[in-house]
């Protein structure tokens, strides 16, 4: 007895540190899913049920898998743990290392979907970096919750099961990057976070949700806005790190020190979440003349939650040298930048070429 404990205790302990579901034997009629997890809420534990404060990325995903009733029947499924943060904490490295591994499990014919287990706080923009980089039309989702593991109706359980419905059904080829939560689809392109404590959080304004998922049973209304994937020109094959770029928020009477101060740093890009219309002070507007003179790549984007910011309008953007952000928000349009940065052939031409060509994805 003894030695068949000792043989069988490596391949737990493997099991457990990777998160791996070694042990159960895989359907060869199901197709196959891997969980990549990165922490957040949905892996977070607080002290009781009903406590609003908690510690993110304190479970860990073969824990959570387990936690999930007839997850075994959408699909055959395992688990890697990325990292273990809240998203808070989300980094460039991690982004690089979770858009590298996606894109090296897909291209395995063995690997139908990938499921990404991430916090709240940054998800939209995680979500929509990966729509940008991932270089495969086999289903990415990314999933999470509003409530930690121990709470009183987590809904993170329910939410990692609709996420792997949706990454194991066929249908969802071709739809970029989803974001599944609370019954819903959406598409990374035009998904946020709206509230900061509702389940009912994440809302795509201008373009709706792209779906529903009731219990694993999945239905499309749309298809995804913006060019994805593999249509996407960026790519982030050998790449160890992505050029600094700041959000500067605009106010009334905001002065121009905090423009100054990024450059300084050594910011290559700007995005401003400018009042209304991407609009900010004049102090403001000259120190971003000045930083676009310098080199300096200025985005203006809007600090209100729905709406275009168009070029050439309330700001004479040619002349300033500004480029508008048109529809994507402040932290997207860093995420956009960031990309179109390492490829300067976008502004090395005119500052109409570069708008065009940023303002696709």
């Amino acid at each position: 007895m003894k030695r068949k404990v000792y043989k069988v205790l490596p391949v737990l302990v493997v099991s457990i540190i990777f998160g791996i579901n070694i042990l159960k034997a895989q359907n060869p009629d199901l197709p196959n899913v891997v969980i990549l997890a990165t922490g957040g809420t949905i892996a977070g534990s607080a002290e009781t049920g009903t406590q609003a404060g908690y510690t993110s990325g304190q479970i860990g995903i073969q824990t959570m898998i387990e936690a999930v009733p007839g997850i075994d029947q959408l699909a055959n499924v395992t688990g890697e743990q990325i990292s273990n943060v809240g998203s808070q904490d989300m980094s460039v490295k991690i982004w690089l290392s979770l858009a590298n591994r996606i894109n090296e499990l897909l291209a395995k014919d063995d690997v139908d979907g990938i499921v990404i287990t991430h916090g709240t706080d940054t998800q939209e923009e995680t979500a929509f970096f990966l729509n940008l980089v991932v270089k495969s039309n086999k289903p990415v989702v990314t999933t999470g919750s509003m409530r930690p593991s121990t709470a009183v109706s987590a809904e993170g359980p329910l939410n990692l099961y609709n996420a792997v419905a949706v990454a194991a059904n066929p249908e969802s080829k071709g739809h970029g990057v989803m974001v599944v939560m609370n019954d819903q689809i959406l598409g990374a392109h035009s998904v946020t976070k709206t509230n900061t404590t509702s389940v009912q959080t994440f809302m795509a304004p201008g373009h709706g949700q792209m779906g529903a998922v009731i219990y694993g049973k999945l239905e499309f209304y749309r298809t995804p806005h913006g060019i994805h994937t593999t249509d996407s020109e960026f790519s982030v094959d050998g790449v160890t790190q992505l050029p600094r770029v700041d959000i500067i928020y605009a106010c009334a009477d905001c002065s121009a020190d905090l423009i100054d101060l990024s450059v300084k740093a050594g910011a290559k890009g700007i995005v401003i979440a400018g009042v209304g219309n991407g609009n900010m002070t004049a102090e403001m507007l000259e120190a971003s003349k000045k930083a676009a003179e310098k080199g300096v790549v200025v985005v203006r984007s809007t600090r209100v939650p729905t709406g275009y910011v168009l070029r050439n309008a309330e700001i004479n953007d040619d002349d300033n040298h500004t480029i508008a952000s048109d529809e994507l928000n402040a932290q997207k349009s860093r995420v956009l930048l960031m990309l179109a940065l390492l490829h300067d052939r976008f502004f090395q031409l005119n500052p109409e070429f570069a708008l065009t060509k940023i303002q696709k994805h």
